[in-house]
């Protein structure tokens, strides 16, 4: 049975839902007698996907291809369509997503309304950089196509603008020519920040896929350590052979106790993780399913966090910003707190044409913590404040707990948003902070 609630589990919010089956479906917005907000497979991690006390427009049934030009890779869709179906349609073809998150289980509407990023932000930018237009239907049931050229405004607001704006019913989006299914990679375990940064440098410019997992928990001189891991798409005889996705080998029934997750199993994690990861350095090929989505292995993993649920935290800090990366960590491992999956990247320059958009130049740094009570919150709140100093930002589409008065400094360009709105959409996000 589908689970209406985002993937961090919290906050918990109860929803009436209406699902949705055609593009071309009309719907009576004033037979809803409270706001609606979009729903897809419920892969964010905050509230910008919960709308508690309203209805959710389940937007699992749109899920139809509408044209396709091989010559140019170019696709319309409805926007239910996942990332995984997009792959195992169009990969046979030579035919390859231009972003893809740390999941394949997102559609392409929660793609645009979270303007999602991946490995290869420093090359590709956001999934809004590829987003050739895209038809949002508004409660008053005006139809507008909307891209750079029309309806502009909107076009830009919707890019980010995590489902405040409309229905986005279908999307045309151009993909990437590849040569198959098969990666290039190698892991490069590093010591400090410092040397993170120098392999950020030599890497961007000769590889189109770069992260790090970074050990946050770990002191002394293991402090700052990770495994620096970058890829391209394998080609010649290495792009050669068939390969499907195949499913989860492993998932988790039930939620699991709330001390599993601790600062002493998370220390212990990070260095089986740090000696495996180190060991495998490189190069390497491997299937691209398992180089952009490892998590996806473990069907339903955020279980793992027990019933109270998790909060992720992923922020960016500019360029002259990113010695406060210090600082970070020196706050976590002050805490007493952990998180297992950290993840450190460069974004590059490219901007997205989103008006709300997260990422920026700069360095990002992603990270989850069980909840356990106030410590948690007090712990991540003070990182805002850091983040804040720094001019940096907090990214709202995987935010479930960030003060209004911090969100409005991260995004100076929130009223201008506002204008934008549908009035017949809402979300626990936009109560929390526009309200």
């Amino acid at each position: 049975m589908k689970r209406y609630e985002s993937w961090g589990r919290f906050p918990r919010a109860a929803h009436s839902v209406f699902a949705l089956n055609w593009h071309s479906q009309e719907i009576d917005f004033p037979r809803f007698t409270n706001k609606v907000l979009a729903f897809g497979l419920g892969r964010s991690y905050g509230d910008v996907c919960l709308n508690d006390g309203g209805t959710l427009l389940d937007t699992e049934g749109l899920r139809h291809l509408i044209a396709f030009d091989p010559a140019e890779g170019i696709v319309d869709c409805e926007a239910g369509i996942t990332l995984a179906e997009l792959l195992e349609i169009f990969l046979p073809k030579g035919w390859f997503a231009p972003v893809l998150p740390g999941t394949r289980h997102v559609t392409v509407g929660g793609a645009i309304a979270n303007d999602i990023h991946g490995k290869n932000h420093h090359r590709a930018g956001t999934f809004g950089c590829h987003v050739l237009g895209f038809e949002l239907l508004r409660s008053t049931g005006e139809r507008l196509f909307c891209s750079p050229d029309q309806n502009a405004e909107l076009f830009r607001a919707t890019i980010g603008g995590l489902g405040l704006t409309g229905l986005i019913l279908w999307v045309r989006l151009r993909l990437k020519a590849v040569s198959g299914p098969w990666m290039q990679v190698e892991h490069l375990p590093f010591s400090s920040l410092k040397e993170f940064f120098e392999f950020s440098r030599d890497s961007d410019s000769r590889y189109e896929y770069t992260v790090a997992w970074v050990d946050c928990v770990s002191g002394g001189g293991k402090a700052g350590r990770g495994v620096f891991i970058r890829g391209n798409h394998a080609a010649g005889k290495q792009a050669q052979g068939e390969w499907k996705s195949k499913p989860a080998f492993l998932r988790i029934p039930a939620d699991a106790p709330g001390f599993l997750i601790n600062r002493c199993s998370v220390r212990l994690l990070n260095e089986i993780y740090y000696q495996l990861q180190s060991a495998k350095r490189g190069p390497f090929t491997m299937p691209y399913g398992p180089f952009f989505f490892p998590l996806d292995s473990v069907e339903d993993w955020n279980r793992l966090y027990g019933k109270a649920g998790f909060l992720q935290y992923q922020v960016v800090l500019p360029e002259d910003g990113s010695a406060r990366l210090k600082e970070f960590f020196e706050k976590i491992s002050n805490s007493g707190l952990g998180s297992f999956l950290a993840v450190l990247k460069h974004f590059g320059p490219k901007r997205s044409p989103g008006l709300m958009s997260f990422p920026k130049a700069g360095v990002t740094l992603a990270l989850d913590f069980p909840i356990r009570g106030r410590k948690v919150f007090d712990l991540l709140n003070a990182l805002d404040e850091i983040a804040a100093a720094a001019g940096g930002s907090v990214y709202p589409g995987k935010d479930a707990r960030m003060s209004p008065g911090h969100f409005r400094k991260f995004f100076p360009q929130w009223q201008e948003f506002t204008k934008y709105f549908d009035p017949a959409f809402s979300s626990d996000f936009k109560k929390r902070m526009l309200l």
